[in-house]
């Protein structure tokens, strides 16, 4: 791999330990993936936020490299605490827990990262342009930037992507080149899709097909940004997507080589055998929407929903804190409130200990929570739509 004059210094250790720790991981992925050279990274998101992941190893790694001196070299962004930052107190979560995700959060905002905690970073003020080159980690966050923005970045892992921030640059490979941007199967969608949680479900179930492939969609009309965000993140949890396109949707599908694909047909047999699926449980303690973190569309509708009305059991929305700060200057938060639901900023139901809150059943309309919460919540999962899990509550 080429490494220009700078970057030869950068990791004979000229500009420091820590930026030579972090270039040398970017030259072996950079070595093990045939990369040519590296590339500089208009943006970072970076994964391994919450203490529930990462736990008191990567606490300690995080304040250690702060404490050498670890700076950030363009605009970084973080996934989901494990908790509402602000709120964690009121909504129940642990003390024990809260003052060790406060330290992880210290740690990052000392490195100049942006302490936006949000896998959302597209509605919170990082988003990138077509074609411009980023190192996101977080599964959906990656799939939309790909997909719906037509972004290039490969799924990195959180040490590759705080590395990719620190040093500026990532290597040049995977989905940075056009060529392995390509579909590999057609998605023929022979149904009408309507809510978020049908989306969630068809993306469930091309995720498990097709693995790591790309696929190219057709019959989708109309989807909007909140859909193609269900889509792509359900695609992610269950296979390893991290790119798909939709015909006459997404900005690079007219672009790419759709000739002898394979051909995959989902009708409404296959979207009803998912809810089916991924439903494990019957009455929940909570239900909690915003996987990934809801657009402040997704809150309107929830608000609208429950004006005038009144909650049997918790209902949360998680989002960012931005779009939170919009919901309450809009009065969607005071009306959930009064209802007796919480907008939860920072956090989400898969990476908070909800498990440790007394909660064992979680109604939820995301593919990519009802794929996860059963493993990392040990939760049993009532996947429906947003209508069905309301009125349920009331």
């Amino acid at each position: 791999m080429y490494l220009t004059k700078e970057e030869e210094k950068i990791l004979d250790g000229e500009h420091g330990e820590v930026i030579a720790r972090m270039f040398r991981l970017l030259v072996r992925l950079g070595e093990i993936y045939g990369a040519d050279r590296m590339i500089p990274v208009g943006s970072v998101q970076v994964a391994g936020v919450s203490y529930k992941s990462i736990g008191d190893p990567g606490t300690e790694f995080l304040e250690d490299i702060a404490s050498k001196g670890a700076r950030v070299k363009v605009l970084t962004y973080l996934n989901p605490a494990g908790m509402d930052l602000e709120n964690w107190e009121k909504l129940g979560f642990p003390e024990g827990f809260a003052k060790n995700q406060l330290r992880i959060m210290n740690a990052f905002r000392q490195m100049g990262i942006v302490v936006t905690s949000t896998c959302t970073p597209y509605l919170a003020g990082n988003l990138p342009r077509f074609r411009e080159h980023i190192a996101w980690s977080e599964s959906s966050a990656v799939s939309f930037a790909n997909s719906v923005i037509g972004a290039r970045t490969n799924r990195e892992g959180g040490p590759s992507a705080l590395s990719a921030a620190i040093c500026g640059v990532t290597p040049n490979y995977g989905l940075h080149l056009w060529e392995n941007r390509q579909p590999t199967v057609k998605v023929k969608v022979d149904v009408d899709l309507g809510y978020n949680s049908d989306y969630g479900a068809l993306g469930w179930y091309v995720g498990k097909q097709v693995k790591n492939k790309i696929p190219y969609f057709t019959g989708i009309k109309n989807a909007n940004t909140d859909q193609l965000k269900s889509l792509g993140a359900a695609m992610a949890a269950s296979g390893a997507v991290a790119l798909y396109h939709v015909e006459d949707l997404t900005p690079e599908a007219d672009l790419v080589e759709k000739k002898n694909l394979e051909t995959i047909t989902v009708t409404r047999k296959e979207i009803k055998e998912t809810y089916d699926k991924l439903n494990t449980g019957e009455q929940p303690d909570i239900v909690i929407f915003g996987c990934p973190h809801a657009s402040l569309r997704e809150i309107s509708a929830l608000a609208g929903r429950l004006e005038g009305k009144h909650l049997k059991k918790p209902v949360w929305i998680c989002t960012s804190r931005m779009i939170k700060e919009a919901a309450i200057r809009m009065g969607y938060d005071a009306v959930i409130t009064k209802a007796g639901g919480s907008i939860v900023a920072d956090t989400c139901m898969v990476v908070s200990p909800i498990e440790k809150m007394g909660y064992k059943t979680t109604g939820v309309n995301s593919g990519k929570a009802a794929n996860y919460l059963p493993g990392f919540c040990k939760q049993n999962v009532v996947f429906a739509n947003i209508d069905d899990l309301v009125e349920e509550q009331l």
